[in-house]
């Protein structure tokens, strides 16, 4: 970016931002997270609620993404019990309870698009 007529970048720890887009696509950008952090935004989720509400992302993909989120400080988990199967929950942290607006634009955007150029249909 051009900041006095000088090109710029922000440096947060060790990565370089060269925009704003470019800092917050870096925290949601790719098809799953921001769809993670949008059904997390009204509370904690299981693992195998968030899979029954994105069919589409295979487990392996949806572990990879909760940990991506995690290590970015969006997401904590909790673990309940000791012994294995243990129940895990998910929820949004107080970071990644500041995405909530940012996401709710993208998803309005989003609907006004799909309803003009498209329509609504059953999933099976």
């Amino acid at each position: 970016m051009i900041v006095d007529g000088k090109q710029k970048a922000y440096q947060v720890n060790e990565h370089i931002f060269h925009c704003g887009t470019n800092a917050t696509l870096h925290f949601i950008g790719g098809k799953w997270k921001s769809v993670i952090i949008w059904y997390l935004r009204n509370g904690e989720l299981r693992f195998s609620q968030l899979k029954k509400l994105m069919p589409d992302i295979t487990e392996k993909m949806l572990s990879l993404q909760l940990k991506a989120l995690q290590a970015d400080g969006i997401l904590e988990r909790k673990v309940f019990g000791i012994k294995p199967p243990n129940r895990v929950e998910y929820s949004l942290s107080e970071f990644g309870e500041s995405f909530i607006p940012v996401i709710r634009s993208i998803t309005e955007w989003g609907i006004d698009y799909a309803e003009s150029k498209g329509k609504l249909i059953e999933v099976i």
